[in-house]
């Protein structure tokens, strides 16, 4: 699903007024989709009692995406609400951009190519950009990224991030450009809520989803620029465009300490987020 606009007439926006009236008559429109809502409106109790400070509600529309810039210790937590979300995400270090998510890293170092809670969102210099905490899905894929805009002209018709089949890596392209990011600062991506198996012959298995209302929450180590796009898979079998609303809510938490168990439970982790403080230790910010 896609935004659904009016189409502006030559008679209509002829004149300031005429196209002021048009561009206002736009709010709302998009379908299955909430605006970003004011964060102090939102109340979030967690399961000890606690009040927490949210920063971010939103309600992602299926071929839309969504970015934002995250303070240290940020808990963000996303959920696949009717089933077909499916959330492709990417890192960055919000002082130093060049600094971003290495999948292949992510996945190499701690020898775990299947997402999942405890995993570590490692960088290109070895640090840990953000911890996934909390896994009610289970259906991630790190290997085949976001789909592109030549796959899903051959495939639907239309690629265009205006169009009724976005790909997802122009999603992530656009969502990038609001941080003064390019097409060349776009590296590969987690997607998560849409599963790849991958058999012992190489052969890639698309499970799907987990389900409706799914959820997973990651923790930020350092300040993030965080960019989702929410498209379709593109290894998703069906032959019509499916993607539908992905939530997104953000909370200050803190980040990971050493007496956590995600940073003693392997040595590989624990050298990411030694790295982290150090780094951030250096920049006054630890």
């Amino acid at each position: 699903m896609t935004a659904t606009q009016t189409a502006p007439t030559e008679a209509g926006t002829a004149t300031t007024a005429g196209a002021r009236q048009h561009a206002r008559a736009q709010e709302g429109t998009v379908v299955d989709a909430m605006p970003t809502v004011p964060s102090g409106s939102v109340d979030l109790v967690d399961a000890a009692g606690t009040v927490r400070d949210v920063v971010w509600a939103e309600r992602v529309a299926g071929g839309n995406y969504t970015h934002r810039v995250l303070d240290r210790g940020t808990a963000v937590r996303l959920t696949d609400v009717a089933g077909d979300a499916c959330a492709t995400v990417l890192l960055y270090n919000a002082a130093e951009p060049f600094e971003r998510l290495n999948v292949a890293d992510t996945m190499k170092i701690q020898w775990q190519v299947h997402s999942g809670a405890g995993q570590v969102l490692l960088s290109d210099q070895g640090r840990a950009l953000a911890t996934l905490v909390e896994d009610s899905s289970g259906h991630h894929d790190g290997l085949y990224g976001p789909s592109a805009r030549a796959r899903n002209e051959e495939r639907y018709g239309d690629g265009q991030v205006q169009g009724p089949s976005p790909a997802g890596r122009e999603l992530l392209v656009l969502a990038g450009m609001k941080h003064g990011l390019d097409r060349r600062d776009i590296p590969p991506a987690l997607s998560f809520f849409q599963g790849v198996e991958v058999s012992p012959a190489g052969r890639p298995s698309f499970t799907g989803s987990a389900g409706a209302g799914a959820s997973l929450t990651l923790v930020t180590e350092m300040p993030c620029i965080l960019l989702v796009a929410n498209a379709a898979h593109p290894l998703d079998p069906r032959e019509d465009y499916v993607c539908t609303p992905l939530d997104v809510l953000a909370w200050r938490d803190d980040p990971t300490g050493p007496d956590a168990d995600a940073w003693t439970s392997t040595q590989e982790r624990r050298r990411a987020y030694e790295n982290t403080t150090e780094y951030l230790r250096a920049r006054g910010g630890a």
